[in-house]
């Protein structure tokens, strides 16, 4: 059987008061689009977000060897040499040979102190990755002192791996297999993402305010009854934001060949990728329904579970539904907005399906009482079901 090449989900969220997604002056990002400014959540936020999150949907609750996102692999490997009872000076001799090695001129140790060796920007490695590094410099710094040999062996060993760069991708990670990895490292190996995610954006034009706020000082309060000890502002955002993302099944398939799930089995054979994929799949959409970005979380509880998701699946190359929103939904009408939210996007797929023809299986959920085209109504854990089975059968 073949795969279904694409799985599509899309989704209504509904965050009141909150600051999702910051941009470099601190304002809720924005986005122009239809003529009219929005309030946005990039994909980054989003990906960042479903990455790290700890429930029962988490990606690391696979068992499948996860990525550390950093700029101080070099000093990891370090702290882990001395650790395992490599001296001080040849343990940062050796890692420091292992990140000229790795990144040449964009290795940055201008730094001094505990945190000297850092790449100039951060890295998705692999923990295996880190591990099997920190493994193979540990034997060479066994063997050898002086730092210019250190830094001979470890170029020597890297350009060894060269040869096997490939290999080297079943140690990345379940993040890279999912979201990709750009290195311009010879050694580290490149991942292309399987999954894309579009920047979440409200259907209407953008509501937002300038919250202003004061801190109270016990102390001075008790004191004088000013109490005052700052006042300050910042912006909050109201909105129903529509999500996009496209998981593209072989690539997926592809990407987890080699990768190793605890307690279940190596994905090495054919049908153990697709059951792992399918997992996978499952776990990602769950975290894309349930869980919420969003910075000054402690003060405005910025917390939804999709109140509308769709998942289609398919060969056809994706097409997103966002120009269901190109015009901005009036806040007022006579329906509620996210009702007539869900709508637009029943209007938008019968639109293409007039047209194209009908290339996908649908399946939806809903908060509100809506019809869509050829879909069928499920819950989040009968669409996460449907997903894993038709990626595991390889049949819609």
């Amino acid at each position: 059987m073949s795969l279904p090449r694409f799985i599509q989900i899309h989704t209504l969220h509904t965050y009141p008061a909150a600051l999702l997604n910051r941009d470099d002056a601190g304002l809720a990002k924005r986005l122009p689009y239809g003529g009219a400014v929005r309030t946005r959540i990039s994909s980054q936020c989003l990906k960042r977000h479903w990455r790290v999150t700890d429930d029962a949907f988490s990606l690391a609750k696979l068992g499948v060897p996860m990525a550390t996102r950093t700029r101080y692999m070099a000093e990891l490997v370090r702290q882990r040499l001395v650790e395992q009872q490599i001296d001080k000076a040849r343990a940062f001799a050796t890692a420091e040979a292992l990140l000229e090695a790795l990144f040449g001129e964009k290795a940055d140790k201008k730094k001094q102190g505990a945190k000297a060796l850092q790449t100039g920007q951060a890295v998705l490695f692999g923990n295996e990755e880190i591990a099997y590094l920190t493994r193979r410099c540990r034997d060479i710094a066994s063997d050898f002192a002086e730092p210019a040999e250190l830094k001979v062996e470890v170029a020597r060993f890297l350009k060894a791996e060269m040869k096997n760069v490939e290999t080297m991708k079943l140690v990345s990670g379940l993040e890279s297999a999912l979201f990709g990895r750009m290195v311009t490292s010879d050694v580290l190996a490149n991942r292309d993402a399987s999954v894309s995610v579009a920047h979440a954006f409200t259907v209407h034009e953008a509501q937002v305010e300038n919250d202003y706020f004061t801190v109270v000082d016990d102390f001075a309060q008790e004191e004088d009854g000013a109490g005052s000890a700052g006042i300050f502002d910042t912006e909050l955002a109201s909105g129903l934001y529509y999500g996009y993302v496209v998981v593209d099944v072989p690539q997926l398939v592809a990407n987890l060949e080699g990768i190793h799930a605890k307690d279940v089995f190596a994905a090495s054979t054919e049908a153990a990728k697709r059951e792992l994929a399918g997992k996978v799949t499952q776990h990602l959409l769950h975290l894309i329904a349930t869980v919420s970005p969003g910075a000054k979380r402690g003060s405005t509880a910025p917390y939804d579970w999709a109140k509308f998701m769709l998942v289609e699946a398919g060969d056809w190359q994706p097409r997103s539904l966002a120009a269901a929103f190109h015009d901005p939904l009036p806040l007022k009408g006579e329906a509620p907005i996210r009702t007539r939210a869900a709508s637009k996007l029943a209007s938008e797929i019968a639109a293409f399906d007039a047209a194209y023809g009908m290339p996908t299986a649908r399946r939806f959920l809903s908060l509100d009482e809506i019809a869509m085209p050829a879909a069928e109504r499920a819950t989040l854990t009968r669409l996460g079901e449907w997903v894993a089975q038709i990626i595991r059968d390889g049949a819609c």
